[in-house]
Protein backbone atom coordinates (compact mmCIF):
# COMPACT_ATOMS: atom_id res chain seq x y z
CA UNK A 1 0.00 0.00 0.00
CA UNK A 2 2.83 1.81 0.65
CA UNK A 3 3.21 4.53 3.03
CA UNK A 4 1.56 7.58 1.62
CA UNK A 5 -2.14 8.49 0.54
CA UNK A 6 -5.35 8.14 1.62
CA UNK A 7 -6.86 4.33 2.39
CA UNK A 8 -10.82 5.08 1.40
CA UNK A 9 -13.26 2.67 3.45
CA UNK A 10 -17.05 2.47 4.00
CA UNK A 11 -17.32 2.30 7.86
CA UNK A 12 -13.47 3.29 8.62
CA UNK A 13 -14.18 2.37 12.20
CA UNK A 14 -14.25 -1.25 11.64
CA UNK A 15 -11.17 -1.43 9.28
CA UNK A 16 -9.57 0.63 11.45
CA UNK A 17 -10.05 -1.97 14.30
CA UNK A 18 -9.25 -4.80 12.24
CA UNK A 19 -5.89 -3.14 11.75
CA UNK A 20 -5.46 -2.59 15.97
CA UNK A 21 -6.12 -6.14 16.30
CA UNK A 22 -3.86 -7.54 13.59
CA UNK A 23 -1.06 -5.11 15.50
CA UNK A 24 -1.88 -6.52 18.62
CA UNK A 25 -1.70 -10.39 17.26
CA UNK A 26 1.66 -9.26 15.41
CA UNK A 27 4.11 -7.10 17.11
CA UNK A 28 6.55 -7.63 14.71
CA UNK A 29 4.65 -6.02 12.43
CA UNK A 30 2.80 -3.23 14.74
CA UNK A 31 4.71 -0.09 13.67
CA UNK A 32 3.59 -0.22 9.47
CA UNK A 33 0.27 -1.23 10.49
CA UNK A 34 -0.43 1.80 12.87
CA UNK A 35 1.11 3.76 10.68
CA UNK A 36 -2.06 2.95 8.01
CA UNK A 37 -4.72 4.28 10.88
CA UNK A 38 -4.43 8.24 10.67
CA UNK A 39 -4.69 8.14 6.51
CA UNK A 40 -8.37 6.27 6.62
CA UNK A 41 -10.54 8.45 4.89
CA UNK A 42 -14.19 7.56 5.28
CA UNK A 43 -16.81 7.06 2.40
CA UNK A 44 -19.68 6.49 4.48
CA UNK A 45 -19.81 10.12 5.97
CA UNK A 46 -21.32 12.36 3.13
CA UNK A 47 -24.54 9.88 3.49
CA UNK A 48 -24.53 9.75 7.30
CA UNK A 49 -24.93 13.55 7.58
CA UNK A 50 -27.25 13.58 5.19
CA UNK A 51 -25.00 15.89 2.71
CA UNK A 52 -25.86 13.33 0.09
CA UNK A 53 -29.62 11.89 0.23
CA UNK A 54 -32.13 10.35 -1.69
CA UNK A 55 -35.04 9.02 -1.13
CA UNK A 56 -34.57 5.55 -2.11
CA UNK A 57 -31.57 5.22 0.44
CA UNK A 58 -34.47 5.14 2.70
CA UNK A 59 -33.10 6.68 5.55
CA UNK A 60 -29.74 4.42 5.53
CA UNK A 61 -26.45 5.11 4.62
CA UNK A 62 -25.53 1.47 4.04
CA UNK A 63 -23.19 0.67 0.82
CA UNK A 64 -25.91 -1.65 0.37
CA UNK A 65 -28.93 1.14 -0.15
CA UNK A 66 -26.55 3.95 -1.67
CA UNK A 67 -24.68 1.30 -4.41
CA UNK A 68 -28.02 0.65 -5.84
CA UNK A 69 -29.35 4.24 -6.19
CA UNK A 70 -26.04 5.58 -7.32
CA UNK A 71 -25.01 2.79 -9.56
CA UNK A 72 -28.00 0.80 -10.60
CA UNK A 73 -25.62 -1.58 -13.23
CA UNK A 74 -23.88 -2.90 -9.89
CA UNK A 75 -25.51 -5.36 -7.18
CA UNK A 76 -24.33 -7.38 -4.53
CA UNK A 77 -27.00 -10.17 -5.46
CA UNK A 78 -25.24 -12.01 -7.32
CA UNK A 79 -22.27 -12.87 -5.02
CA UNK A 80 -21.89 -16.13 -3.22
CA UNK A 81 -20.93 -13.57 -0.03
CA UNK A 82 -23.11 -10.21 -0.18
CA UNK A 83 -22.68 -8.66 3.09
CA UNK A 84 -19.53 -7.79 5.26
CA UNK A 85 -20.79 -9.65 8.40
CA UNK A 86 -20.92 -12.58 6.09
CA UNK A 87 -17.98 -12.54 4.86
CA UNK A 88 -16.24 -11.97 8.67
CA UNK A 89 -17.71 -15.04 9.97
CA UNK A 90 -16.61 -16.99 6.52
CA UNK A 91 -13.18 -15.85 7.48
CA UNK A 92 -13.47 -16.29 11.05
CA UNK A 93 -14.62 -19.79 10.75
CA UNK A 94 -11.75 -20.57 8.74
CA UNK A 95 -9.00 -18.89 10.95
CA UNK A 96 -10.56 -21.34 13.90
CA UNK A 97 -10.10 -24.51 11.67
CA UNK A 98 -13.61 -24.87 11.33
CA UNK A 99 -13.74 -25.07 7.79
CA UNK A 100 -12.76 -27.89 6.10
CA UNK A 101 -10.03 -28.05 3.42
CA UNK A 102 -12.21 -28.93 -0.03
CA UNK A 103 -14.21 -25.92 1.59
CA UNK A 104 -12.00 -23.22 1.65
CA UNK A 105 -11.23 -22.90 -2.05
CA UNK A 106 -14.81 -21.88 -2.58
CA UNK A 107 -15.00 -19.71 0.48
CA UNK A 108 -11.45 -18.20 -0.39
CA UNK A 109 -12.99 -17.43 -3.87
CA UNK A 110 -16.00 -15.79 -2.60
CA UNK A 111 -14.24 -13.42 -0.23
CA UNK A 112 -11.81 -12.70 -3.07
CA UNK A 113 -14.89 -11.47 -5.22
CA UNK A 114 -16.48 -10.20 -2.13
CA UNK A 115 -13.90 -7.63 -1.80
CA UNK A 116 -12.72 -6.86 -5.04
CA UNK A 117 -16.57 -5.72 -5.75
CA UNK A 118 -17.16 -3.83 -2.26
CA UNK A 119 -13.59 -1.80 -3.51
CA UNK A 120 -15.52 -1.50 -7.07
CA UNK A 121 -18.72 -0.17 -5.38
CA UNK A 122 -16.46 2.36 -3.87
CA UNK A 123 -14.83 3.86 -6.56
CA UNK A 124 -17.92 3.91 -8.50
CA UNK A 125 -19.26 5.83 -5.80
CA UNK A 126 -16.60 8.33 -4.88
CA UNK A 127 -16.92 9.13 -8.76
CA UNK A 128 -20.07 9.99 -8.59
CA UNK A 129 -19.70 11.94 -5.19
CA UNK A 130 -16.78 13.62 -7.15
CA UNK A 131 -18.55 14.56 -9.96
CA UNK A 132 -16.04 12.61 -11.76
Amino acid sequence: MGNKGSIVAWYMSYEKMVIENMAADLPEFAGELEALLPRFRDLIVPFQKGSYAHPDFHGSASIKKVLPVLVPSLSYGDLDIQEGTGASLAYERWMMGQTPDEEWKKTYDALLKYCEFDTLAMVEILKIVKGV
